[in-house]
């Protein structure tokens, strides 16, 4: 678990002392596909370490909807900044996109090490700042582009530097939810860049045919959407 736990960017600055200390109140979690591991508004005792599969976290609306805030995938924590508030409660919920091993790490004990450590509350604040500018950008790329550009965006983050093709790993109504567009616009999207050339798309497979015409749609911004229409897509 030590060597598992060191993966994490947030716990990697920490001396193999603590690391111990950690695994000694952490516990490990399986989730089957679908399975929930909280909901929103549940009592905040455990932050998490995603060893293997995805989740998806989202909140709910007041009629049921979902609205997909992260997707979380190996070697990524979250929920760790609830350990900084008083009597803290998990603001979205979690599930498995498919089956998933974690590790479920005590917050108390957790924060009660950070206190022993200036040193290991900045290796941990630094982390946490991180995050933060991740969060940042990703805030301006669904305030400031349009849907096409923000698809765009998203496969050209996804393909490896030195393929032109991936598979999609996360469901086309989960990306639409975490891209803040409908489903149909999104089915819509991927059919304009096929249609002009810029990708080519086989079920869940996805191959860059132009990569430089997608760079071009990525960089969009505040402009006509797909087929004259203007805004962004909802």
């Amino acid at each position: 678990m030590i060597e598992l736990l060191r993966q994490a960017p947030l716990l990697s600055g920490l001396s193999t002392e603590q690391l111990e200390h950690v695994a000694a109140h952490a516990v490990p979690i399986h989730l089957d596909e679908g399975q929930w591991l909280f909901s929103q508004g549940d009592p905040s005792r455990r932050f998490y370490f995603v060893h293997q599969g995805q989740l998806r976290l989202f909140r709910l609306s007041p009629e049921g909807g979902e609205k997909v805030i992260e997707i979380v995938s190996p070697g990524q924590t979250f929920a760790e900044a609830l350990m900084f508030l008083k009597a803290p409660r998990y603001p979205v919920c979690a599930a498995a996109l498919e089956d998933a091993e974690l590790i479920g790490i005590d917050a108390a004990a957790f924060a009660a090490m950070l206190r022993e450590s200036v040193d290991t509350c900045f290796e941990v604040m630094g982390a946490l700042s991180r995050r933060l500018r991740g969060l940042i950008a990703e805030i301006d790329n669904l305030t400031l582009h349009n849907a096409t550009s923000r698809v765009a965006r998203y496969l050209l983050a996804q393909v490896p530097a030195d393929r032109q093709d991936f598979a999609l790993e996360v469901p086309k109504g989960v990306l639409a939810s975490r891209l803040s567009i409908q489903p149909e616009t999104f089915s819509r999207v991927l059919r304009q860049l096929t249609q002009d050339g810029c990708v080519a798309v086989a079920g869940a497979q996805v191959t860059i045919i132009d990569h430089a015409a997608l760079s071009e749609r990525a960089a969009l911004a505040d402009t006509a959407e797909l087929g004259g229409k203007g805004g962004v897509g909802h």
